[in-house]
């Protein structure tokens, strides 16, 4: 029991070693080799920059053929905008940022931003069973939106909303703010 424990964790460390480019020689040095590296580095014109040895493959081997070209910039590490993800036109966030009467608070939630790449304005929360119109207060400066109120799945005790309610709330992507949701 203990081998095979001792074993599968060997293995799963290799693994983790081996997806951190840890493996194979071309992390783990010994003392002689990165005094030789640093040597190399220091002496070089590129202000330490070590080139790249001849034998690894280029950047656009590492995207599988065949995969569309935003998942080529997903494996490489390129990241969009919120510009880019934000697909909302002017009419749109005129008409969310529209003062709306009627209705009532149905209570408070703390808000993170949710799949950013779903356009539109809306909230997705515990608070309601069933979707339905209403709108989104942040407290902290005033602004408001008109939403989409959408059941969220699952349960639980916070709420996911559209990167477009949270720009017209004036909120950056990365807050969690507590916000009034009212049904119209």
């Amino acid at each position: 029991m203990i081998r095979t424990q001792t074993a599968t964790a060997l293995c799963l460390v290799t693994m983790m070693m081996s997806a951190c480019g840890l493996a194979g020689g071309t992390g783990i040095v010994s003392r002689e080799q990165a005094a030789a590296r640093e040597g190399q580095a220091a002496g070089s014109e590129t202000g330490g920059y070590v080139e790249p040895a001849a034998d690894a493959a280029p950047a656009s081997a590492a995207v599988p053929a065949g995969a569309s070209q935003s998942a080529g910039a997903i494996l490489q590490g390129g990241a969009q905008t919120v510009a880019a993800l934000d697909t909302t036109t002017a009419e749109e966030k005129a008409a969310a940022a529209a003062p709306a009467s009627g209705g009532g608070i149905i209570g408070t939630t703390v808000a993170s931003l949710g799949d950013a790449t779903e356009g539109g304005f809306w909230l997705k929360t515990p608070l309601v069973d069933a979707p339905a119109k209403g709108r989104v207060v942040n407290p902290e400066n005033g602004k408001s939106a008109n939403v989409d109120l959408q059941p969220l799945a699952g349960g639980g005790a916070g709420s996911q909303i559209s990167l477009a309610a949270m720009q017209t709330l004036g909120l950056s992507v990365t807050d969690l703010p507590e916000l009034e949701v009212w049904r119209n």
